[in-house]
């Protein structure tokens, strides 16, 4: 088969892979890290900017960030914008500073964080066999065309399914270590 199937069935499954995780990163452990505001975007002179683009974000400590936004006009935008971002945070304002404290995870919004978890893996896994399904189907188109034998697409299918068992393998891997460290104290 053609390798231009076979690597572009790996790297979409990859980008699949790399999609959960950054997902992943977004969902906080009760522990204070800029990665949770990445996906944040803030309207900027009438244009939708990522955060860190018009603020420096910082740790102050285990649960407290720090914005800095660079123009003060934007003081109160930032605010809004962790306010309505889901996340469950309450930035309090002082100056040009905006802290944003993260409050200790409950056990019952640590099952909530888990559900929400399982939800993102099942998301990656239904990518995952969509790419497969994809792949199998050009192949089939291949075959149809005269452009591959049946023998070479069905080397080529069980070599898809070894790719996709391998990537579900990998989501299942990231869903338990994200669980166990979202239900440690």
């Amino acid at each position: 088969m053609p390798d231009d199937l076979r690597h572009d069935t790996n790297t979409r499954m990859g980008k699949s892979i790399i999609a959960l995780q950054e997902a992943f990163s977004k969902i906080r452990t009760g522990r204070a890290h800029t990665s949770l505001l990445d996906h944040l975007k803030v309207e900027y002179y009438g244009n939708l900017v990522p955060l860190q683009q018009v603020a420096n974000i910082t740790t102050v400590d285990a649960h407290t960030l720090a914005v800095t936004p660079w123009e003060k006009s934007l003081v109160q935008v930032i605010e809004k914008a962790i306010l309505n971002s889901g996340l469950g945070l309450n930035p309090a304002t002082a100056g040009t500073v905006i802290r944003v404290p993260l409050p200790m995870l409950t056990e019952q919004r640590r099952r909530e964080l888990v559900k929400v978890v399982r939800q993102e893996a099942e998301q990656a896994r239904v990518s995952v066999r969509n790419i497969r399904r994809d792949s199998l189907s050009k192949l089939k188109e291949r075959v149809h065309e005269k452009q591959i034998t049946e023998d070479e697409e069905r080397r080529e299918s069980e070599y898809v399914q070894k790719l996709t068992d391998e990537h579900v393998a990998k989501i299942e891997k990231l869903l338990r270590a994200k669980e166990t460290e979202l239900m440690e104290v």
